[in-house]
């Protein structure tokens, strides 16, 4: 697919500036700095228990909001990435080998933070031969042991150097949802994803319904890296052609000078606009915001989307 540049004339705050310089943050993307005392009681939970989250290694600007209603993301098997995605702020690197002990420390954490959701994700692990589907699995299982009412949610990697029999070891430890973010529209994905193929994450939550179509499916892509809406349009009709439930869109920010640049920043009425396009598709769940990311209010949304899917079957 061919992906096509917004022209400048249809965003004349981009007509006369240079490709290289960053347009101004708008006021709807600023958030306030954490310092309330559940924000620190959660970090002194997670430091405690020796663990990483994706709410600090990717620099979300929602962590102050999140921590200080004691919920966090998880993120297992180290803080080292094997992919260089242009957008992340994770380290990209060689990593450490995996810590049997992590699956335990990660449900002791959910137990003492009392979460009725949790949102466990990951590294890519290109290293390991299974990209370390066991660990999630076994992180899972350990989860529900410990906190047997706590939903989970997981955000995998693609497990694209893997054989296809290692996703069947995740969905058999019977998550509540299975997230994998495209990320981007296909036309950007050699600058913002140079070592993923679209298609097959596409297909890798396709899989996932097939092997168990009670399972709910979540992707999510960022904007503001230069696609156009016929582009994310095209994403979400392929998207509901593998029959995933929940999108989610959000703005893009550029972590640092080195990361892919910020295109634009698309407003409020924008993200509007694609939510309105998305549920008008068959999603039973949508969240479309600047500050919206995997995981932002994911509890909240998972109890929607469940209650979405009794409506439609009638049982609500």
């Amino acid at each position: 697919m061919r992906d096509l540049k917004i022209p400048a004339e249809r965003h004349p705050e981009k007509a006369h500036r240079p490709d290289n310089e960053q347009p101004k943050k708008p006021s709807w993307i600023r958030v306030k700095a954490p310092v309330s005392e559940g924000y620190k009681q959660t970090r002194d939970i997670m430091r405690a228990n020796n663990l990483v989250t994706v709410c600090e290694e990717a620099g979300c600007p929602n962590v102050g909001e999140c921590w200080s209603h004691g919920h966090a993301t998880m993120m297992i098997m180290g803080e080292i990435c094997t992919r260089g995605c242009t957008f992340c702020n994770i380290a990209t690197g060689r990593p450490d080998e995996l810590d049997a002990f992590e699956p335990g420390r990660v449900a002791d954490a959910v137990q003492k933070l009392r979460l009725n959701h949790v949102v466990i994700t990951s590294v890519d692990r290109d290293d390991l031969t299974d990209g370390g589907a066991e660990h999630f699995a076994q992180t899972i299982r350990a989860v529900r042991h410990r906190s047997p009412n706590t939903t989970i949610e997981i955000l995998t990697p693609d497990f694209l150097k893997c054989e296809d029999s290692v996703l069947e070891t995740v969905v058999a430890a019977r998550p509540d949802v299975f997230n994998h973010n495209l990320e981007t529209v296909p036309g950007l994905y050699p600058q913002v994803r140079p070592g993923a193929r679209y298609f097959h994450s596409l297909r890798l939550l396709q899989r996932v319904k097939e092997m168990d179509p009670s399972m709910f499916t979540k992707s999510g892509i960022m904007v503001g890296l230069g696609e156009d809406r016929q582009s994310v349009l095209q994403v979400m009709d392929d998207m509901r052609s593998a029959d995933i439930d929940f999108l989610t869109i959000g703005q893009y920010l550029q972590p640092t000078p080195k990361h892919h640049h910020v295109d634009r920043f698309v407003t409020p009425e924008e993200f509007k606009s694609y939510e309105t396009a998305a549920f008008g598709k068959g999603f039973l769940m949508v969240s479309a915001t600047p500050l919206t990311r995997s995981s932002y209010h994911a509890g909240d949304d998972f109890a929607q989307l469940r209650a979405a899917r009794q409506k439609k079957l009638g049982l609500a």
